[in-house]
């Protein structure tokens, strides 16, 4: 396999795992821990 195309697969991996890992923590059970800043504030 060719440097430039191993190169390519890790960076995709990366990038995919990194979007996999901000999705869970958005919308997974991490998630009940993130609070809402304008619930805080309300008028």
């Amino acid at each position: 396999m060719e440097p430039a195309m191993a190169l390519n697969i890790s960076l995709c991996a990366a990038v995919v795992g990194l979007t996999g890992y901000a999705i869970y923590t958005a919308f997974g059970p991490p998630a009940s821990e993130l609070n809402d800043p304008f619930e805080d504030h309300e008028d």
